[in-house]
């Protein structure tokens, strides 16, 4: 297959003022991610408006550095970049276990990484993931979301709003994909950002007494953002295996996503693109840690953007990188953008998890083996287990040892841990026929 016709190749500079509308194109893109997962986190972490405005603002920090790095120093391609929504599902499960154990554990997942990939080690890792294993993976990250989300849309600090919020949630996400479903090109791209600006307004137009704007913005913008800086080290084994997991996932996330541009784009040295790359999100994701905030991964959605645009250039992104890196030290406009209601957030989300289920049921039904009754075992048992899992009562799971709490507790790790052992051990003969 022959790399696709574009305007601007992979190493082409566009003109001054086409390349700054291109890059706000990706920063529309991936500034609704940034905002969801931010304000999910925060708002997870801290009670105080206050301590949620300066996390948001590190996140935009980390994804701004994230972008410049990997597009100068990494795998050099036009790959959008945010914070990892599998990271998400660890820090939801093992939030009971502080922020100390729950960013030492990702600096060290962090680490890890960039050891496996940087050693090459990390090849041999990659056998554990076939088709059937991914396809689960990206599946339990929507299951495993789903009580958070649940809670996003029906909490409401405004009494009988539950049900409403629940309505407008569902008639709102039909919505989008009835949108989706009819929009091309740069309105698909920011389909997201649209989504979350209609939402919004719509939301307090219909229910103003649901609505609130973040209070607590630091004007002193320099000393607001980097204080609070005390990392402190704290090593809980079951946070820290669980994480480990979730690392795995991210890694095959992060690989998935550099070969779905270089399959598009076919550049030179794509072996060293991906060491780098690969590498590059571990030091990212430790540097996280030390930071206090979620880390990042590669984002599959670049090649639908290079295919609509006709233009493949790595350095449109730069000044995507740039306005988040600037919007990192503007705590009034985070604080604004932290109002989106609740309720937006979550249907939104929701959106995105039925993308994510969708990529799963593709990757599962379009394996070269094709798809069987076997397949369906190995995989439903552990869909069936994280959802188990995902909604069990806090009452029961604080009765489980407090070391394997962040591991049996984690609906996402148990699920892992789960197709793992259905497609290498108790199906192990199946697999040894579609194994490279």
């Amino acid at each position: 297959m022959e790399p696709i016709k574009l305007k601007y190749g992979l190493d082409e500079t566009p003109p001054f003022a086409e390349l700054i509308l291109l890059g706000l194109q990706w920063f529309a893109i991936i500034v609704p991610v940034v905002i969801i997962v931010g304000k999910i986190v925060a708002g997870l972490h801290f009670s105080n408006p206050a301590d949620q405005i300066i996390y948001i603002q590190k996140i935009f920090f980390i994804t701004g550095v994230s972008f410049l790095v990997q597009l100068l120093w990494g795998h050099r391609l036009p790959l959008v970049i945010g914070p990892a929504t599998i990271l998400l599902v660890g820090i939801v499960a093992s939030h009971a276990s502080g922020l100390s154990a729950i960013y030492t554990a990702i600096a060290i997942g962090g680490l890890v990484l960039f050891v496996l990939s940087a050693a090459g080690l990390f090849n041999y890792l990659k056998k554990l993931f076939t088709a059937p294993v991914i396809a689960t993976i990206l599946i339990l990250v929507a299951f495993t979301l789903t009580p958070m989300i649940l809670n996003l849309i029906t909490s409401s600090t405004v009494p009988g709003l539950a049900l409403p919020n629940l309505v407008f949630a569902l008639v709102f996400v039909f919505c989008i994909f009835a949108v989706s479903r009819h929009v091309t090109g740069f309105w698909k791209s920011t389909l997201i950002m649209w989504a979350l600006i209609v939402g919004t307004v719509t939301y307090i137009l219909l229910f103003p007494q649901g609505f609130e704007v973040a209070k607590g913005a630091n004007t002193t913008i320099i000393a607001g953002f980097f204080q609070n800086m005390n990392f402190k080290l704290s090593f809980e084994p079951g946070v820290i295996i669980s994480f480990l997991v979730c690392f795995l996932a991210l890694s095959i996330n992060d690989l998935g996503s550099i070969y779905s541009v270089g399959g598009l784009l076919k550049p030179d040295h794509m072996p060293k693109r991906v060491t780098r790359g690969l590498s590059l999100t571990g030091i990212l994701n430790f540097l996280s840690g030390i930071f206090g905030v979620i880390g990042p991964v590669n984002f599959s959605l670049s090649p639908g953007v290079i295919a609509s645009t006709g233009c493949a250039s790595r350095f449109t992104l730069i000044p995507a990188g740039v306005i988040l890196l600037g919007m990192s030290f503007m705590p009034p406009v985070i604080a604004f953008m932290g109002g989106i209601p609740q309720v937006v957030v979550g249907s939104i989300l929701l959106y995105i998890m039925c993308s994510q289920l969708a990529a799963g049921l593709i990757m599962a039904t379009d394996a070269e083996e094709g798809f069987n009754f076997e397949n369906g075992l190995v995989m439903g048992l552990p869909l069936m287990l994280s959802i188990v899992i995902s909604f069990l009562p806090d009452s029961i799971v604080s009765t489980f040892p407090v070391i394997l709490r962040p591991i049996l507790g984690n609906g996402f790790v148990v699920g892992v841990l789960a197709v793992l052992i259905m497609e290498h051990l108790i199906f192990r003969e199946k697999v040894g026929s579609h194994q490279d």
